[in-house]
């Protein structure tokens, strides 16, 4: 262990250097300091398509996986007792409407008391939920196609076209899906014929011609970045 000279004040003591002046230990060049950019996926999420940050670090989506235990007082504790002596009060016909079955390409974001149950989506096969104090929403995971109504496009060399397309999606996120967008199949097809228009928009009338399968691909790239926080991929588009 040995002291540095001048009025700082700090012991350098192998790996770890300790400020005298001000009780605040820091690391030396031996530290390790992990990647601030790179975030371990919740449960639930899918790893291959975490949920996106911004650039302080601060989560972009407002739903929370776990949710549920947080604000429980007396009146949610009350609500769930009140529902479980419901149910046994009222067996056997509550089983019928609280065992339900979700197919092998749906999955149920249940909402308990308002807040999102934790463990994320059920499916597929049978779920329990409580009478009165739960809901849930059936999000079907297969991909869906939709056509883009015909778009009178203005190109950049000043000539009007009518330009159609074929976008493919499906969700990825069911809970997302859910929790940050009303209705996520419907503000796809909007994205989708408002990204049509700005894209051919900045194109020549001999480019958007010879150059359709580029402009598909910057269509795919750009509604799949727009739709990402919806748990929506966007996995191909046809003009």
């Amino acid at each position: 262990m040995s002291e540095s000279g001048g009025s700082s004040g700090v012991v350098d003591a192998g790996a770890v250097r300790v400020d005298m002046a001000h009780q605040r230990p820091t690391m030396g060049p031996m530290s390790y300091q992990s990647d601030p950019g790179k975030r371990i996926p919740k449960s639930g999420e899918d790893p291959t398509r975490p949920l996106p940050v911004s650039n302080d670090g601060t989560q972009l989506y407002t739903s929370n996986y776990n949710s549920e235990p947080e604000g429980s007082g007396f009146i949610e504790s009350l609500a769930n007792i009140g529902s479980i002596v419901l149910l046994v009060i009222t067996i056997p016909i509550s089983i019928f409407f609280c065992f339900k079955v979700v197919q092998e390409y749906e999955r149920a974001v249940i909402f308990r008391l308002g807040r999102l149950r934790r463990g994320g989506a059920r499916g597929p096969g049978i779920f329990f939920i409580l009478p009165c104090i739960d809901a849930y929403r059936c999000v079907d995971l297969r991909t869906v196609s939709f056509d883009v109504p015909p778009q009178e496009i203005l190109t950049h060399d000043s000539v009007t076209v009518a330009v159609d397309a074929v976008v493919y999606y499906r969700v990825y996120n069911p809970t997302v899906a859910v929790s940050n967008v009303v209705d996520y199949s419907h503000s796809t097809r909007l994205l989708a014929a408002t990204t049509l228009r700005n894209v051919l928009g900045t194109k020549n009338l001999a480019e958007i011609l010879s150059e359709r399968e580029s402009i598909s691909h910057t269509m795919q790239s750009s509604l799949d970045e727009a739709t990402d926080p919806w748990g929506v991929k966007v996995e191909r588009v046809e003009m």
